[in-house]
């Protein structure tokens, strides 16, 4: 089934508006099916992305995104609730614990997010800086399924 489909039935369903538009369809990371599994029970409801001004559009209040598999199979629908630019070293011990990733503390965020950034950055061909890096903060909650 494609995103579009998986969004179709989910309003097919009542679950979301029809008048409601699908904003992405994404993977999360590099292990997309675990943190795909951790939406489908509560335990992430963030997320963390690299965010350059001029050239990201941040997504949007309020819209709806399905998460895919590492198959690119839909898993989940999610709505946005909140959505900021922050300093990477400025990200706190709330988010990372909403993030739901590995013990869920401030450090454990911080490595998985250097060694995430640090590899992303490098295959763009530049540097990944935290002291300098912006990053986009996202709160959302499950949609679809229930």
């Amino acid at each position: 089934m494609s995103p579009k489909q998986f969004f179709q039935q989910a309003q097919a369903e009542h679950v979301i508006p029809n008048t409601s538009e699908l904003q992405s369809s994404f993977q999360f990371g590099v292990e997309a099916d675990e943190l795909a599994k951790l939406i489908l029970t509560g335990k992430k409801t963030a997320t963390t992305s690299q965010y350059v001004q001029g050239e990201d559009d941040l997504p949007g209040k309020k819209a709806y995104d399905v998460i895919l598999d590492s198959q690119d199979q839909p898993v989940c629908i999610i709505q946005n609730d909140q959505v900021s630019v922050v300093n990477y070293l400025d990200v706190d011990e709330q988010h990372a614990f909403a993030e739901g990733e590995g013990d869920r503390t401030l450090a454990s965020c911080r490595k998985a997010h250097d060694e995430f950034f640090t590899e992303e950055c490098k295959s763009e061909g530049t540097t990944f800086d935290p002291a300098t890096a912006k990053v986009a903060l996202e709160k959302f909650h499950l949609v679809y399924p229930k």
